[in-house]
């Protein structure tokens, strides 16, 4: 099946309202305990999440890491409203920094000790302008965690996840995963786009029946 483009900024008010509400606690958390797990040497690291939505990658990672900053960048201003509210409930403002920009656009001060990115890749119209920006945003040796959705071979497939894992959840959520998965990237496409950037150090893995990953450290 090929790529179906979908919108490339979530800023659609009923969109972020089903998205920011909905129970992702075990894929986000799963996530974070990977990235320490993989990398162990964060203290006082100034870490970049690139398509950071709600925010809460970002405050699980600074409530189980109690040294590390984080600056989230999402391009819709709705998702960066609700970052902003969740982490001045959580106490974090001092530590979580909030951007609304899309990732194209960005400029840093000083490059990121570290990166993570869950679900943008699938937005993005140009994928290599994606992995173009973790090269150009990191310190050499730099720890990276990227995951994504796995784009199934048929229609067919992306209903059966849909129905599978998000049985309980709203139309309009249901809908976006259907769509998003529509608009995600293979194992092979991932590591195609990752050569050609000359990231062949990072590693590709699919983890479960709809997720990639990418991780390493960018040189």
């Amino acid at each position: 099946m090929d790529r179906r483009l979908e919108s490339e900024v979530m800023d659609d008010p009923d969109q972020v309202l089903a998205y920011a509400q909905a129970n992702f606690e075990s894929e986000n958390q799963g996530f974070v305990e990977q990235f320490l797990e993989l990398f162990d040497d964060l203290d006082e690291a100034h870490i970049l999440d690139l398509g950071c939505g709600p925010g809460d990658i970002p405050i699980r990672l600074a409530r189980q890491h109690a040294t590390c900053r984080v600056t989230g960048v999402d391009a819709s201003a709705p998702m960066i409203d609700w970052a902003n509210r969740l982490t001045q409930e959580a106490g974090l403002q001092h530590r979580l920094t909030f951007l609304c920009r899309r990732f194209q656009d960005l400029t840093l001060d000083a490059p990121a000790d570290a990166l993570i990115s869950n679900s943008l890749v699938h937005h993005v119209p140009n994928p290599l302008r994606f992995w173009f920006a973790v090269k150009s945003f990191m310190k050499p040796g730099g720890p990276v965690l990227v995951m994504d959705l796995l784009r199934p071979e048929s229609e067919e497939e992306a209903r059966a996840l849909v129905d599978q894992y998000a049985a309980k959840e709203s139309e309009q959520l249901r809908q976006d995963f259907f769509n998003s998965l529509l608009a995600a990237f293979t194992e092979d496409e991932v590591a195609a786009q990752l050569a050609e950037l000359n990231l062949s150090r990072l590693m590709v893995d699919v983890p479960d029946d709809r997720h990639w990953i990418v991780y390493g450290r960018v040189y």
